[in-house]
């Protein structure tokens, strides 16, 4: 089969999308097992199973693979104490017609979503509340923040967005609530 230069272009935009999205994907999974591990402390990797190993990488079904075929390999299951991850939020996962969106487009549309949460956060609390309170409650939602302290990352967010005109309003170190809890 003899691909045109448009068509192979075309495919390896395609591939390189599917690329972007796996190494994102990794990079929550990365976040989610460092978070786990740190909050479980020593006894974190509890029962692994006998022929799994420390070092050993996690198999992941292959984008290639044909719809009906099975992957080789599953990952190990959770050990039963760990609570399951929730559900990735709608957001974060482009429907059939956004395929083609840039990452630049899916990460702003993912930091207002995490706004809007941080609001319906501080409107159910009634309260102002620190970002590393706002940080529990939004990450029980399915939200994630990359970095080695996801509450700076997140007081970072929320510090440029309560500016003027801005949703919130910074009313200490770290301490946020509704922009229109405070105006009179």
């Amino acid at each position: 089969m003899v691909l045109s230069e448009a068509e192979a272009l075309a495919r390896l935009e395609a591939l390189r999308r599917q690329r972007d999205a796996i190494e994102r994907q990794i990079a929550d999974l990365l976040l989610y097992l460092d978070l786990g591990r740190r909050l479980g402390g020593p006894a974190a990797p509890a029962q692994p199973s006998p022929d799994a190993r420390a070092d050993a990488p996690i198999p992941v079904q292959e984008p290639t693979l044909q719809p009906a075929q099975a992957p080789v390999a599953a990952p190990p299951a959770p050990p039963a104490a760990a609570p399951e991850r929730p559900p990735v939020p709608a957001f974060a996962v482009p429907v059939e017609g956004e395929v083609g969106l840039s990452e630049t487009v899916l990460a702003r549309r993912y930091g207002r979503a995490l706004i809007e949460a941080v609001l319906a956060v501080l409107e159910e609390a009634g309260r102002p509340m620190h970002a590393s309170e706002i940080l529990a409650r939004i990450s029980e939602q399915g939200f994630s923040l990359p970095g080695q302290d996801p509450v700076a990352a997140l007081n970072t967010r929320l510090w440029k967005r309560s500016g003027p005109g801005g949703p919130l309003k910074r009313l200490g170190e770290a301490v946020y609530a509704p922009a229109d809890a405070e105006e009179g």
